[in-house]
């Protein structure tokens, strides 16, 4: 399998976002509840645990990671079940993420949206993203998994080419 790369950077207000969108034959509540429910989210993503709710920080394991790391996460905003925005800091840096969904005619759209801090690798966080929202398809439709492999490094050509060019001096 080799999977279309789909993000695209976006200029915002507070800087860059890389946003994808997936499309899901399934109702909002479902998806929402796929990337809100921490059985759900574990088949995807990662297990949570703590309290759910904007202003709270929860724990995360990652599901899908070697050695299945650890992290908090901060909930910044949860609108159920329509928007759903959320801050980590770790190693690899500061991710601030969001999901908007809505629903029309039995299909939900997702718009995922990472809203980038200057520096940010897109030509690695954008197969990632990608990989990690088609595993959140696999796990709604319940079909296989996909394997990380075929979006990295095979799209990270399609990254680069979005990323703007570095300012000289």
């Amino acid at each position: 399998m080799t999977p279309t790369p789909t993000g695209r950077l976006i200029a915002a207000a507070t800087g860059t976002d890389l946003q994808m969108t997936r499309e899901f034959k399934a109702t909002i509540d479902e998806v929402w509840a796929s990337l809100t429910e921490p059985e759900r989210t574990a088949r995807w993503f990662a297990h949570w645990r703590g309290e759910g709710r904007p202003g709270a920080t929860v724990r995360l394991t990652l599901t899908a990671e070697e050695g299945q790391p650890e992290s908090d996460m901060t909930i910044v905003s949860c609108e159920p079940p329509r928007r759903l925005e959320v801050e980590t800091v770790d190693e690899h840096g500061r991710w601030h993420l969001e999901a908007r969904l809505d629903e029309a005619h039995g299909v939900t759209t997702l718009t995922f949206v990472h809203h980038l801090d200057p520096g940010t690798d897109v030509a690695s966080t954008g197969p990632g993203w990608e990989y990690y929202l088609d595993r959140l398809a696999a796990a709604v439709a319940g079909t296989p998994m996909p394997d990380f492999d075929d979006y990295y490094p095979s799209q990270r050509a399609h990254y680069e080419s979005l990323a703007p060019e570095p300012e000289r001096p």
